[in-house]
């Protein structure tokens, strides 16, 4: 019996030893992963990487990690030409089938889905805020959108301020606008079109103002969007990709 004890207290001990073991290593490829995807990156700061499963090391013998998960808190994605930006928050990537080089060095997930959030401000930038030249019945005058805000039930509230012979309306207008992913693309649509008062602008003029399209690609590791969906502050995106890489 006493030889029985001394091997069950072998048998926890190594066992104890086993998981510190396993922890410390998956703690140390954690932080090596988050500083590779840092610079491959250009991030500004550290991001979150949670390797999941267990244990770890088993699954760095076969060469491959079962489920992976990133976190970017702030990302600038390119956003069409000239070299403009756009941030997107709150990048949640879950990476499955992760394969790595034998030294490390890179490292391919062989599907991965997300989500990740871009603010009404952020969007605003992208819209037709500049005063645009539109003709307002027989007169002339100018429209701009001035806000981008949740109008419930998935939609955009698109919020337009005009003038008309050089005096401001005395309300802005606001529409409710379909926001769509297709392909890199985030669209914004208006369902109808806004009333100026007494006034008519042509559908063309119009939707000139309220309707407007945001590119956007460059994201991580090659990850794509895939669906977009307004909410209370900014539209949640969501991405997808295969053979994403997440290093080298």
């Amino acid at each position: 019996m006493r030889a029985l004890r001394i091997l069950l207290v072998v048998v926890v001990v190594l066992g104890g030893l086993f998981v510190l073991a396993d922890r410390l290593a998956v703690n140390f490829a954690e932080g090596e992963a988050a500083d590779k995807l840092r610079v491959n990156e250009g991030l500004a700061a550290t991001p979150d990487v949670s390797i999941k499963g267990f244990p770890f090391l088993t699954q760095v013998v076969g060469g491959e990690l079962d489920d992976v998960e990133v976190g970017i808190d702030d990302y600038e994605a390119a956003a069409g030409a000239q070299g403009q930006k756009i941030r997107i928050d709150d990048l949640k990537a879950n990476m499955k089938g992760v394969e790595f080089s034998g030294d490390y060095s890179s490292a391919t997930a062989t599907s991965a889905t997300g989500t990740a959030s871009i603010s009404y401000a952020e969007l605003l930038k992208t819209a037709k805020s500049e005063p645009t030249d539109v003709r307002v019945g027989p007169l002339r005058g100018t429209a701009r959108v001035i806000g981008l805000s949740d109008g419930g039930n998935g939609k955009i509230k698109v919020t337009v301020e005009a003038t008309v012979a050089g005096k401001k309306l005395p309300e802005p207008v606001s529409v409710l606008s379909t926001v769509t992913a297709e392909g890199d693309t985030v669209r914004v649509h208006a369902d109808s079109l806004p009333s100026f008062g007494p006034f008519r602008v042509a559908e063309d003029e119009v939707r000139g103002i309220t309707d407007f399209e945001q590119k956007i690609d460059d994201l991580p590791g090659g990850i794509q969007l895939d669906k977009v969906e307004a909410a209370k502050d900014g539209v949640e995106i969501t991405v997808k990709g295969s053979n994403v890489r997440l290093a080298g």
